[in-house]
């Protein structure tokens, strides 16, 4: 059966790609003024936002002003699963699907080489690859990723430095979102016309940071 238009976590409209990359680039920012840079109506974008919650790939805030009325509203990238709930039950579930897996696979199984917390991560992001329809061919033992077909293609020619920079970001994000050594190394888009490539690095006894990516075109 197709997917419905709001499956692949939200992120087949080409407006919330654009609403996803104004958070990315500026945290913090209420809604009026993403809407402006979005060029859409606040309440289309307010719409938008919701969905992107519920996914799990932004979380609101309301400011203290000590101020009467409404406090204001912003919006953040979710770089810890504990800021949404939506990400923190998928990190759950990618972990016990992750666990189960591995039981009925062993030679799967590499907790004892990169521990528990790296297990997590992975098990995470490639939830995460396979939600949003990039259909993840993982290389454990180089911790390389190939995702084919790209589910964007549509925006590809018009929109490819948005479309990837978004995705990027998202990568980048869902490893920060749980503790422990696994970084994004690089992105290689378009290896093949239609294979992109993920690579990704284990820090000895250091916290991965949002910082590193080598982005190849």
């Amino acid at each position: 059966m197709p997917r419905r238009v709001e499956d692949f976590r939200g992120l087949t409209r080409i407006s919330r790609l654009r609403i996803l990359h104004a958070v990315h680039r500026l945290p913090g920012r209420r809604l009026a003024e993403i809407a402006a840079e979005v060029d859409l109506h606040v309440n289309t974008t307010r719409e938008h936002l919701a969905v992107l919650e519920a996914e799990g790939l932004v979380h609101s805030l309301r400011l203290v002003t000590g101020v009467r009325g409404r406090p204001p509203v912003v919006f953040h990238p979710v770089t810890d699963a504990h800021d949404n709930d939506a990400a923190r039950q998928r990190a759950d579930a990618a972990t016990a699907r992750g666990d189960l897996l591995r039981r009925l696979a062993p030679e799967l199984d590499r907790s004892a080489e990169l521990g528990a917390e790296a297990m997590a991560q992975l098990d995470a992001l490639y939830e995460h690859l396979e939600d949003i329809g990039l259909e993840p061919q993982p290389d454990d033992s180089q911790l390389r990723i190939d995702v084919a077909p790209c589910r964007y293609a549509f925006a590809i020619t018009t929109e490819r430095a948005l479309v990837c920079s978004v995705h990027i970001q998202l990568l980048k994000q869902q490893l920060q979102q749980l503790p422990g050594p696994v970084r994004l190394r690089s992105v290689t888009p378009f290896v093949t016309p239609t294979r992109c490539e993920i690579a990704l690095a284990v820090d000895s006894g250091t916290q991965p940071t949002a910082q590193g990516a080598t982005v190849t075109a």
